[in-house]
């Protein structure tokens, strides 16, 4: 039977809450020192299996209630020691309140904000409290305490029950197999999370236009690795394994990463930014429980410059914590490493020069005119080219990146409506894209979309 939290909420002011307090006695029958409490914090992917899990160990018990809680500090766990004491800023009893979570699904999943359940095991009464909160004001965690009587029994009951907690949510897959990112995310609908759920854009093979030498070296250190990664560990190889993604800007260390991302079945797939920095524990933490992982670190010749060049010591505290947690790392740890830079001579090489940390540097050059005429035909979309006019590229692009001929392709393509809006794409149109990209905007327009200098 469930009770609602508006009948416990107190209107009295002084010491806030204390028909909670009395009522969370008296379901112990035991006084407040009589008490022991025992917690655990998960990640924030975990608050949708955690809920779940609890449900399920609870829902056949007869009696249990469940009670909305309010607490004064709303970016701190709730404590039971704080339900329990006298203080003027306790937890009061409220309305049961729900976040609107996004899991990636077509809905929204509802779930529970700050709540008590009140439960007996026999004739062993039990508290369980739920709450998220976290570091710098981000719900990086959810927080589950259980409260019995001090005793043996009680002792014994709290482990069990926090044992079968961790089994279920466990095996829960409410994120595994997605693609997230850590922000303070509000959706434009009204629902929010801590977790972003990226919903990328399916890449195929053969959208991956690179060199055969690189398109090698991300079979073998990708998928191939992930396929041998049984084997290895059976033979008590380390399964973490780290690549670095080096190249100008343009050339499709992204692109390319999403498209690794599909090729994974089963890895959750984290992505950082270098303006992420400060969650990197959360990161890491998110990768073991969420194992097999992709950890995507874009940029990170922002986080880990060479130290010579770093100016503060917060720059030097970040680099050693990025350092520290991938050295945590188990062996048998499944997860894969992939960090992007645009400037590979900036990085310390303190990332670089251990194995365990950098396994592999896979360089992603500027398109050869194989590429170029590769990425003419894919970016062309509807247009159609002549054989003729690929060959004009290929020859007037030496130099530009993939992002370059992207862009081209649309130029030609808002010529070309300007022009007949034929599909048959126009030398005159051409023209006048080539030479919008490559001399009206000047130099400065050249390497802002990555062309030839």
């Amino acid at each position: 039977m469930k009770l609602d939290g508006n009948q416990l909420f107190s209107r009295k002011t002084g010491f806030p809450g204390p028909r909670l307090r009395k009522t969370v006695l008296k379901h112990f029958r035991v006084p407040g020192d009589q008490i022991a409490t025992a917690g655990r914090q998960f990640p924030i992917s975990s608050r949708v299996d955690i809920e779940s899990a609890i449900d399920e160990l609870l829902q056949s018990r007869t009696g249990t209630r469940l009670l909305g809680l309010f607490s004064p500090n709303p970016h701190e766990p709730i404590s039971l020691a704080q339900l329990l004491s006298r203080t003027p800023f306790g937890i009061e009893a409220g309305p049961l309140q729900y976040d609107e979570i996004d899991i990636g699904d077509t809905q929204p999943r509802r779930c529970l904000k700050n709540a008590l359940w009140l439960a007996w095991e026999q004739d062993l009464p039990f508290a369980v409290t739920l709450s998220t909160g976290g570091r710098f004001g981000f719900e990086t965690g959810v927080q589950v305490e259980i409260a019995v009587p001090i005793g043996e029994e009680g002792s014994k009951f709290s482990q069990d029950l926090f044992r079968n907690l961790e089994s279920i949510s466990g095996k829960g897959a409410t994120y595994r197999g997605r693609i997230i990112s850590l922000e303070a995310h509000i959706h434009h609908m009204g629902f929010g999370s801590m977790v972003k759920v990226h919903r990328l854009p399916k890449v195929h093979r053969e959208d991956v236009i690179l060199p055969r030498i690189t398109l090698d070296l991300l079979d073998r250190n990708v998928t191939g690795f992930n396929v041998a990664r049984p084997y290895l560990k059976s033979l008590h190889f380390q399964a973490r394994k780290g690549l670095l993604f080096y190249g100008p800007p343009g050339t499709g260390k992204t692109h390319t990463i999403h498209y690794l991302a599909s090729q994974l079945p089963g890895h959750t797939t984290l992505l950082i930014t270098a303006e992420q920095v400060g969650l990197l524990g959360e990161y890491f933490r998110l990768a073991r429980f969420l194992q097999p992982s992709v950890m995507v670190i874009e940029d990170v010749d922002l986080i880990a410059r060479e130290r010579t060049h770093m100016h503060t010591a917060w720059e030097e505290a970040t680099l050693n914590k990025l350092l520290n947690e991938m050295d945590g790392l188990q062996e048998d740890a499944e997860v894969l490493f992939i960090l992007t830079t645009n400037r590979p001579e900036q990085i310390e090489p303190a990332l670089t020069s251990r194995p365990g940390r950098i396994d592999q540097a896979i360089e992603f050059p500027l398109p050869d005119a194989e590429s170029r005429a590769k990425l003419t035909r894919l970016y062309s979309r509807g247009l159609e080219i002549s054989q003729d006019l690929i060959d004009q590229i290929v020859s007037r692009t030496k130099g530009v990146s993939a992002a370059f001929i992207k862009e081209l392709m649309r130029r030609c393509a808002q010529f070309q409506f300007e022009i007949s809006r034929d599909d048959a794409l126009a030398p005159a149109a051409l023209d006048a894209a080539l030479e919008e990209l490559l001399i009206t905007g000047g130099a400065l327009n050249r390497r802002l979309i990555g062309g030839a200098e």
